[in-house]
Order: C-alpha cells, then structure tokens, then sequence
C-alpha cells in the first residue's frame, strides 16, 4: 500500500460514511438530529486525523506504515457505523 491508495480510501470510506448520515437526516427530517451531527464531525474530524496522518514524514517501512494507518482507519469507521447504527434503530 502506498500514500496515494491510502488516500483514496480515506476519501471513499469516511465520504459513504457522511453520506449516509446525510442520507438518514434527509429521509427524517423530523428526527433529532443533534446526534446525527455529532457523528458527522467525529467523521469529519477522523478524516482530518488521517490526512494529517498519511502526510507525516516517514523513514523506513512506509508499506507497513500505510498499512497500519488503514487498520487504524477501518476500526474507526467500524465504530462510526455502529454509532450511526444506534441512533437509527433509536429513530
């Protein structure tokens, strides 16, 4: 894995992720969505971590590097979804 993949996947998982809240928000306008929103930057804010991650200075093993970050990201957006999950059977 290299710096561009891993940039690409950042911008595809963490994007579907804020789509899909943007989605549930459409769909139910009626709901509460002060939670919602407070994925949505924990989303936003988790994209700006790994940005800033990736574009560290790294010596060495970058492919392990990169790798590890994508582990990293994957159980984050895991956990985001179960978040999100929770407040849509709440809903």
């Amino acid at each position: 894995m290299n710096l561009r993949d891993f940039k690409k996947e950042v911008e595809y998982f963490i994007g579907e992720f804020v789509d899909d809240c943007t989605l549930f928000i459409a769909i139910n306008p009626d709901k509460s969505t002060d939670k919602m929103v407070d994925v949505q930057n924990a989303a936003i804010d988790l994209y700006n971590d790994m940005k800033d991650k990736a574009n560290e200075c790294i010596e060495g093993r970058k492919a392990a590097y990169y790798a590890g970050l994508r582990k990293e990201m994957c159980e984050k957006v895991d956990a985001l979804y179960e978040r999100l999950s929770e407040i849509v059977t709440k809903a």
